[in-house]
């Protein structure tokens, strides 16, 4: 309960302060609050809520009697690792709002929208009934829009505007849509219990329903995650973020969307969501080759990894619709891989942009690694990273998708073709991220660009950056950095840490008994 008391009340508290002592506290409330969330998401492990692939530390309260709708909150092996990434991500994001300066002008009410966005993150993964999982999931739209309309690029006021507005009417509907699926899922079984839903794996309810159900969730969370072709939000929206938003964006609430698709989708109406899978896949394979030939001929960086996500998502997609324990081991890998190298990404794509008053490649110029070492070289590795190379954790998440694509459906053809088509996606990100490479750490060390832009946010006040010269990553951006390096390290040489993990809850899901994926 404490993962959501502290962000949320957290933020009500800042509400209610007056406007001048709430501006005065906000930085250092937004830092505590989310610093003690962490903390409390990390004497979690203490329990080993992922042992035995049930849920544990529940706490279950009365909410809404008269509709049976309960107050009920668990950990277990797929939402552990979801809620220490969103603990460990509110927290650096909290730090970043706490030393730039908001250009939307309060920095109460963006440390507000951080400290909600996370509440409301951490209780969609929590959430064990159904009701509160909606509510939860909904409860990040207003914020992340705020965000976005508020505190986005201050050069594109209409270009923000856009986004934000396209963020919430594609989220919006993607909500109504699946919360048609959750309430025919909780009428015809009788209860909004995910756990005891989970138990019963679709008994008693009729297959021609779970496919209807099946068909309401997968549309509504496709949005979310985003699936091909339901994605056109996101560019815009991650163009017009700020960093801290896209950070948000990327890492945590397309998270919320393919951790829908397995804690609901997958157990509560089996025979359905075999029935509308193979569309998940196919479309996810479509999304992993269509981002790939966009991020080969796009200009813009932060577009570009934006575009990415529709590719890596696909993989999680992909991983998802193959019903199998290797690929639904993939998809959760995937999903916690994806969110560390893109938060890296956006980052840097963020911390260049700040610096060059633009994203566009042609604008930042070549030779990164000569002007500003460390933010090429956190480029660099961003892009190695996100191409899948052995050893890093973008690996190993795409390979388990893959292989489970491969043993669906009793080794189908159709199957097979995904499967082969997701592995021409890998050479799609080879080559895009390499001319990223090209692009900027190696090429002309001159911009196209001239004039003076300010310095990256957290940098020193009143500092600017020639067109030849920037200011390389600051104290604040290399903290930030370097642990979503050694995660991504750690992950790559030792996947077992996070396998370990989800393999009891995904054998649960899927109702097989105990053994090794």
């Amino acid at each position: 309960m404490l993962l959501l008391v502290l962000p949320l009340g957290s933020a009500l508290a800042l509400l209610l302060l007056p406007r001048a002592a709430g501006e005065q506290v906000a930085a250092a409330a937004g830092v505590t609050a989310s610093g003690l969330t962490l903390a409390v998401a990390v004497l979690a492990l203490a329990a080993r809520p992922w042992s035995s692939g049930t849920p544990v530390l529940d706490v279950n309260l009365p909410w809404i009697p008269a509709l049976g709708v309960r107050l009920h909150l668990s950990l277990d092996g797929l939402n552990t690792p979801l809620v220490l990434l969103t603990a460990a991500l509110g927290l650096a994001v909290c730090v970043m709002a706490a030393r730039a300066a908001p250009s939307g002008g309060s920095r109460r009410s963006l440390v507000v929208c951080l400290l909600a966005v996370q509440g409301g993150a951490l209780a969609t993964f929590t959430a064990s009934d159904l009701v509160l999982f909606f509510v939860a999931f909904e409860v990040v739209l207003v914020p992340m829009w705020a965000l976005i309309r508020w505190w986005g690029d201050p050069h594109d006021p209409a270009g923000r505007r856009d986004a934000a507005a396209r963020f919430v009417l594609y989220t919006a509907l993607g909500s109504a849509i699946m919360l048609a699926g959750l309430l025919l899922i909780a009428i015809q079984a009788g209860t909004s219990d995910i756990v005891a839903l989970t138990a019963a794996h679709g008994a008693g309810i009729d297959r021609s329903v779970q496919v209807v159900a099946a068909g309401l969730l997968v549309v509504g969370l496709a949005v979310k995650v985003p699936v091909w072709p339901l994605h056109t939000w996101l560019a815009p929206a991650h163009t017009a973020a700020p960093t801290v938003g896209s950070v948000l964006l990327a890492a945590v609430l397309l998270k919320m969307g393919s951790y829908g698709l397995v804690r609901l989708a997958v157990p509560l109406v089996p025979q359905g969501f075999e029935a509308v899978a193979p569309f998940l896949g196919a479309f996810g394979v479509v999304g992993i080759l269509w981002g790939g030939l966009v991020c080969l001929v796009e200009r813009d960086l932060k577009r570009l990894v934006a575009f990415s996500s529709v590719a890596h998502m696909g993989f999680v997609a992909l991983g998802v619709a193959s019903g199998t324990p290797q690929g639904l081991q993939g998809a959760l890998f995937a999903n916690i891989a994806h969110a560390v190298i893109t938060g890296l990404l956006f980052v840097v794509a963020g911390g260049l942009k700040d610096r060059f008053a633009s994203a566009r490649l042609s604008d930042i110029g070549g030779g990164l690694r000569e002007r500003t070492p460390r933010l090429g070289a956190l480029l660099a590795f961003g892009a190695v990273a996100g191409l899948g190379l052995p050893g890093l954790a973008g690996f190993w998440g795409e390979l388990l998708a893959v292989y489970g694509a491969w043993q669906a459906g009793s080794g189908s053809g159709f199957w097979k073709v995904l499967a082969v088509g997701a592995l021409v996606g890998t050479a799609l990100a080879a080559a895009y991220l390499l001319r990223v490479l090209r692009a900027l750490w190696h090429g002309a060390s001159v911009p196209a660009a001239s004039g003076g832009v300010p310095a990256a946010s957290g940098g020193a006040p009143g500092v600017t950056a020639s067109a030849t010269s920037a200011p390389d990553a600051s104290g604040l951006e290399l903290a930030v950095a370097v642990p979503l390096v050694v995660v991504t390290v750690l992950l790559g040489l030792a996947p077992w840490l996070l396998l370990r993990l989800t393999e009891p809850a995904v054998r649960h899901l899927l109702g097989l008994g105990r053994g090794t994926v």
